[in-house]
């Protein structure tokens, strides 16, 4: 099942399969490239922020970011 990141819930994880292209290189440097796993840690209600464990390493996402990454859910 296919959710955008801003849907996922606490300790869900899934492989990231698309990032809207105006995205891609502002989150390659948090280390969010399609084909990564990722697991959201915390979310804060309403408008975010979200934080996510990619490669061990913790990252914060905005709503609109997190709105433009689509993850496929292993758990």
């Amino acid at each position: 099942m296919k959710k955008k990141l801003s849907e996922m819930d606490y300790g869900e994880q899934g492989t990231v399969t698309e990032i809207e292209k105006d995205l891609q290189k502002r989150v390659a440097g948090m280390g969010i490239r399609v084909g990564k796993t990722l697991r959201m840690v915390t979310k804060q209600p309403i408008k975010g922020p979200f934080d996510v464990v990619v490669d061990e390493a913790e990252t914060s996402l905005g709503l609109d970011m997190a709105g433009k990454i689509t993850v496929e859910m292993t758990k």
